[in-house]
């Protein structure tokens, strides 16, 4: 399909949150709504910029403490609610991620096939192997080492300004 014009509800992104969209700081718990301080990671927002006038962008969270209008808060306080279509926890999905109900439940909601979808996250298991189980292929954000994981259906960014060139490789389009 790379090539052909792709309307943005065709294919979806799928971001987790915590430590992928938003900063988790250890010292505070409870809902990070309330947290006295959050924080965006560096590069979320030029990142999340430069792929939504081709897809959804949507939150794909395991977020115990918060449901959607929690993390829609949460994400309103550095300014980045607006830049996601969708919010899928625990609250809309009734599963957590890495089940396999859980990504074919957000699939049905977005009346997507896994070819048309893409996720990206911090946890390589929940996210990455995740997703890829039931035909999701993914991005293993890793900022915390040199580690790189590739395969068919994964790849490995260290920074977000690479997500959008890497989603390619995996079969986002951008035209």
């Amino acid at each position: 399909m790379t090539g052909s014009s792709v309307s943005r509800l065709e294919q979806c992104v799928l971001l987790d949150w915590g430590d992928t969209v938003m900063r988790v700081i250890p010292e505070y718990d409870g809902p990070m709504e309330s947290w006295p301080e959050v924080e965006a990671t560096e590069g979320v927002r030029e990142a999340i910029t430069s792929i939504r006038r081709n897809a959804l962008v949507c939150l794909a969270t395991n977020a115990a403490d918060s449901g959607e209008r929690e993390i829609r808060n949460a994400l309103e306080r550095v300014g980045l609610n607006e830049l996601f279509d969708r919010v899928f926890c625990f609250e809309v999905v009734g599963f957590r991620k890495p089940s396999e109900a859980y990504f074919r439940t957000v699939l049905e909601l977005l009346e997507l096939s896994p070819d048309r979808v893409f996720m990206v996250g911090d946890d390589f298991f929940t996210d990455v192997a995740g997703a890829n189980a039931v035909g999701i292929r993914s991005v293993w954000f890793n900022n915390l080492s040199a580690e790189d994981r590739s395969g068919a259906f994964h790849a490995t960014i260290h920074s977000l300004d690479k997500m959008a060139e890497t989603l390619e490789a995996l079969g986002f389009n951008r035209a």
